[in-house]
């Protein structure tokens, strides 16, 4: 049996909200091998539905720039509210995403000196974290969202729509910021976390002593589920969730999307 130590079941805890004995059980069965005991636990419904370690969150302020058919989000990373909330760092941050709208993603590495000299000012370890930019062609529509706390952006959001109303568009970009997907539409996923997932449910499934003949059934159930929490096109509208982000669009097409979000 591979040893492990008490960090290790420490680090399990966090990462899966498990109680201590269960996820030293799980180090156990699974010869030490963190990944292996994660899934271990969540198949015995062990493992808590959010992860500890997801709250676990760096601080830094998110920017937004936007001019015309182009608009831009850039993250800038502290280690401190207080000093991501200062009024030096939210200017830089807001300084950085104009000059992407302006010049493109590329163009923060002429900004280094100026990261260099805010970390010696805040007395803080700074560095630039995501950056994004979108540039939509003529026809298509471009909107943006920023979510503000304490005095700098912490959310935000950009769409590309196809078609629809700029309205449209932005009632898009307010619902990505609330439900956070992670792919635009199903084929997006890579097959090989469908999968995974799919063995995980199964042996949830059979866990829980689902009849055989059943199972079939009740893993395409929540397959489906687990796709409407990261798929946009199939997740409920946050205002409505009777209808589908799908059903919400109608014949117009969201081209793209990207979120940058404080903490995850």
């Amino acid at each position: 049996m591979a040893e492990f130590t008490a960090k290790d079941v420490q680090r399990l805890r966090q990462a899966t909200g498990a109680g201590m004995m269960d996820a030293k059980k799980a180090l156990q069965e699974n010869d030490g091998d963190f990944e292996s005991a994660a899934s271990w636990l969540r198949e015995n419904g062990l493992a808590s539905s959010a992860k500890r370690s997801d709250r676990e969150s760096s601080e830094g302020a998110v920017a937004l720039a936007r001019s015309g058919n182009v608009a831009a989000l850039v993250e800038l990373k502290s280690e401190t509210d207080f000093v991501a909330k200062s009024p030096e760092f939210v200017s830089l941050a807001d300084e950085l995403a104009q000059l992407v709208a302006d010049k493109g993603e590329d163009a923060v590495a002429t900004k280094s000196d100026a990261v260099d000299n805010l970390k010696v000012t805040l007395k803080e370890n700074i560095s630039i974290g995501r950056v994004v930019r979108f540039e939509a062609p003529d026809g298509n529509l471009l909107d943006t969202y920023l979510h503000v706390q304490s005095d700098r952006g912490v959310n935000g959001v950009l769409v590309e729509l196809k078609g629809g109303t700029q309205e449209l568009a932005h009632d898009v970009a307010v619902h990505i910021a609330f439900a956070r997907p992670t792919f635009l539409r199903r084929e997006d996923v890579p097959a090989e976390d469908v999968e995974a997932e799919k063995k995980t449910l199964e042996a949830i499934s059979r866990n829980e002593g689902k009849p055989e003949a059943a199972l079939p059934k009740i893993i395409e159930g929540r397959i489906n589920g687990w796709f409407k929490e990261r798929v946009l096109l199939e997740q409920p509208y946050a205002r409505d969730e009777k209808q589908t982000i799908t059903q919400l669009v109608g014949d117009a097409e969201i081209v793209r999307f990207a979120q940058i979000e404080i903490g995850r």
